[in-house]
Parts: C-alpha cells; structure tokens; sequence
C-alpha cells in the first residue's frame, strides 16, 4: 500500500539546507534520520509516497541475505527498528524464519554465518508442503523476521512531519543547476514540480530513476540497472501453517510464504528493465504458478493479485552511498537492489552521519563510495 504524505507547501519558491529526492524507504529513512537536525525536504514524483519499488516489498529482512556489507547493514537495521517499535502501537517486525533449499552445492554457496545447514528430516518438518526429492539439502535463518513496511513508512513519514520537515509529492525534478559557480559554498536550484527548491546539498535517492536523476544535475551516472522481479498473492487448496518459514529456491527460481489464508509466491525472475512503472508480463505468473505446484503441495487455485517491481543495482551489487567525487554537493543513496528495506535504517544513520560530518557507526563508506573501483 502506498502512503500518502499529508503536507505540502503552497510556496512557489522553497529553501532548506539538504533535498532528498525520492520518497520510497531510502529517502524517507534518511529525512526521518535528519529530521530535527537539519532543514531537510522531501520531493517525490509520484502522488503518493512509496509508489513503486517500496510498496512492492517481499516484507521479509533476512540478515542471511546478500554479501558482507548487506548483512552488517541488515542487523543494523533490525537493531534500529527494535528501538523505534517502542514508539508504536504495535510491533513491525514479526518471527518469520527463511529456509533456503536446493542442492548441497547451491545452499553451501548461499549460506552465511546467520544461517545454519539442517537436514532434509528437519527441513520436511519445517515445510511438509514441499514434495520429497525435490530439495536435498536446506539451511535455516532464524534471524530472518517479517517486515510491516505499511507501518514503518507510515513511522518515518510522521517523524519527518513532526520534526518540522517538509514532504512534497507529485513533484518530478524538472531540471537543476548549481548557483556561484558550482563551487563547495554554491546552492542547488532544483525545479521540482511546481516548486523552486534552493538546497545545499542534493540526496539521490530516485531508485530506478537515479541515473536519470543525475543527468538533470550533470552528474556522472553509476551504471545503476534496474531489474523486474514479479510477486502475486494466491489462494491454495492447503494454506501453510502458523509460523512457517518463508521458503526460497537457492538457485533464484521461486520464493513462498504465508499472506494470511493465503500464500505470496515470487520467481525471483531478474531482468533488465528501463526505469518504468513496471507491470507482470503476460505468462510470468501462470509459469510461477505451475512451478510451485510442481514442487509443493500447496495446490494454488487462483491468482487474487500480481504486480512486478523494479530492483535496481551496481555492478558490483552494492549500494552506492556518498558526496559525489566530482560534482559539489551531490550525495548519492541508491542501488539498494533487493536490499532496500532490510537495509533502510543502516543506510539511513550512515548516509546522515555523513551529511552531518560525523562518523558512521558502521565502517561501510569506503566500500559504498561513489568513487569506488568499477563504478
């Protein structure tokens, strides 16, 4: 579900000190970071906040997941949303074990210290919907949890409001340019909708459309690929139990877990798109449908809904975080990939510990530089 920002300016020109540009989880965890400390403004292009990407989430934060630096950010991030549960009327995150299962190569391969291997008994016992033989070898996360990322949105977007900040929607930057001289001490003009914004410092934080945002700013782009991938809530003949884990493939081809009565089912398909509001393409689901079927017993019956959303990464498959090593007052917070809600908060206080000037709890600059090798 999307989340609809409640305050807008009727200012045709707007000042603040940093403008985050894009209000999906990265931009909204970073203002509602800085919130309180720094004038900082939200500009998204879209009507409503979280329309793409954010609001297409799996809703599961696996700390197994993803090379090093992704997993440090992940447990960073559980860490960070534990301390601000406190603050809301219910939990957001939810025990939700992930079971990875394939051939002993494949789940070796993909397995990291926040998963341990257990046997095809103990994986049967877990997930008794999966059809013996298929999957010899398993590893479980118990670290994993589910993620109401409705309500961590919903959280991050009434601490920015709160704290005085500003979010503006249907606001597509327009075009930019850098006033005195494009030097350290100039101001960003941005034309965002119909707003003339003045800012310091620019965040870009636009997902697919990062590359495209730094054209407008005459920054180099980082070769930021988006990537489909296309999910659908299904009915089935034989619902999975309370507390079952969320079981993925390890070779990529299929992820499942319970949306209630009903079941979530992915093909965790990766391919390249343009930046676009990106729709199931005719046949991925009726495929996903029969593979899943030919795997377990969980006997889907109908498609109650589908959608595709856009991942969008590096080469290197890490985000790309930091000042600009060129262009003054460019800061870049994109490429989370399939990363982004579990590394939301994480990112989040690193990316404000450097726009403040200060040091990041986690040692993550220099990998996620914008100056890195390869970019």
């Amino acid at each position: 579900m999307a989340v609809q920002e409640q305050r807008k300016t009727g200012e045709k020109t707007v000042d603040c000190d940093i403008l985050v540009v894009g209000g999906g989880i990265a931009g909204l965890s970073l203002a509602s970071a800085l919130a309180g400390r720094t004038d900082v403004l939200v500009a998204e292009a879209e009507p409503t906040l979280g329309f793409h990407t954010s609001s297409r989430s799996a809703r599961q934060l696996i700390p197994s997941y993803g090379p090093a630096v992704i997993q440090d950010l992940t447990v960073r991030t559980l860490a960070l949303i534990r301390a601000l549960e406190v603050h809301l009327p219910k939990p957001v995150l939810t025990a939700r074990s992930f079971l990875l299962v394939g051939s002993e190569e494949s789940v070796r391969d993909r397995a990291s210290g926040h998963m341990h291997p257990i046997t095809p008994a103990q994986m049967m016992a877990l997930a008794p919907e999966l059809k013996p033989g298929h999957f010899p070898a398993a590893g479980l996360d118990t670290t994993s949890v589910g993620c109401d990322t409705d309500a961590l949105m919903d959280y991050h977007r009434r601490r920015i409001l709160d704290r005085g900040a500003r979010i503006l929607t249907g606001a597509p930057v327009r075009s930019a340019c850098r006033e005195a001289g494009g030097d350290s001490n100039g101001r960003w003009v941005t034309e965002a909708g119909e707003q003339s914004i003045t800012s310091r410092v620019v965040v870009n934080a636009a997902g697919a459309w990062a590359d495209e945002l730094a054209d407008l700013y005459s920054v180099r782009r980082r070769g930021l690929q988006p990537y489909r991938r296309t999910a659908a809530v299904v009915d089935v003949e034989h619902p999975l139990a309370d507390g079952a884990p969320m079981v993925a493939d390890a070779d990529e081809t299929f992820y499942y877990r319970a949306d209630g009565n009903r079941v979530l089912v992915s093909p965790s398909e990766s391919v390249p798109s343009a930046p676009m509001d990106a729709r199931p393409h005719p046949g991925d689901v009726a495929a996903l449908v029969e593979l899943v079927n030919s795997v377990t017993t969980l006997g889907i019956t109908g498609i109650v809904r589908s959608w595709t959303g856009l991942r969008t990464q590096t080469a290197d498959g890490l985000p790309v975080v930091g000042y600009d090593d060129v262009v003054p007052g460019f800061f870049w917070l994109a490429g989370q990939g399939g990363y982004g809600f579990q590394t939301s908060s994480g990112l989040a206080e690193t990316a404000a510990a450097m726009l403040q000037g200060e040091e990041p709890e986690l040692p993550v600059a220099e990998a996620l530089s914008p100056a890195r090798p390869g970019l």
